[in-house]
């Protein structure tokens, strides 16, 4: 007999695409990050917005800026909602000595760029960027813009049977 699945808590919660036309990015981590009970239920509900959010070193842990969790009315009486505060993210001591040396030294910023759940858990991606000039954001549009005109003039050539 098939055994009964359990409740799905795995996917994407939200992607933060203006990152990709931003930045370039070089390096991509995953890192766990601290919620209440209630942010939890509030990202279960899709109620996220990151796309100003960043990640900052101070005293040598990994925090998140920026990021909103609206709480849901719902949310508990006794708990008081801050939607802006600041988040800790957890990583291993050797991956957070690696990312110090790469914001410290070599001028780089860390980005998030999606945040999801893995089984129980909330992960977000960070990504460590370094900052698109206005030439190169053009080059990536034009690029893009003729991946696109190549893709249709091939389906075009090749009709489907």
């Amino acid at each position: 007999m098939n055994k009964p699945k359990a409740k799905s808590t795995g996917g994407t919660i939200a992607l933060n695409k203006r990152a990709r036309h931003e930045y370039h990015i070089d390096e991509r981590h995953e890192a766990g990050i601290a919620l209440q009970g209630w942010e939890v239920k509030a990202l279960r509900a899709g109620r996220l917005n990151f796309g100003d959010a960043y990640a900052l070193i101070r005293g040598g842990e990994l925090y998140l800026f920026g990021a909103s969790i609206t709480p849901l009315i719902s949310a508990s009486t006794h708990v008081v909602a801050d939607d802006r505060r600041t988040r800790k993210l957890l990583l291993h001591r050797r991956e957070i000595d690696e990312l110090i040396g790469a914001v410290e030294r070599k001028g780089y910023t860390l980005i998030p760029l999606a945040l999801y759940w893995k089984g129980p858990h909330v992960k977000i991606e960070l990504g460590l960027a370094r900052g698109k000039q206005q030439h190169d954001k053009r080059a990536s549009e034009k690029e893009r813009d003729w991946n696109r005109e190549k893709q249709r003039v091939l389906r075009a050539k090749n009709p489907p049977a």
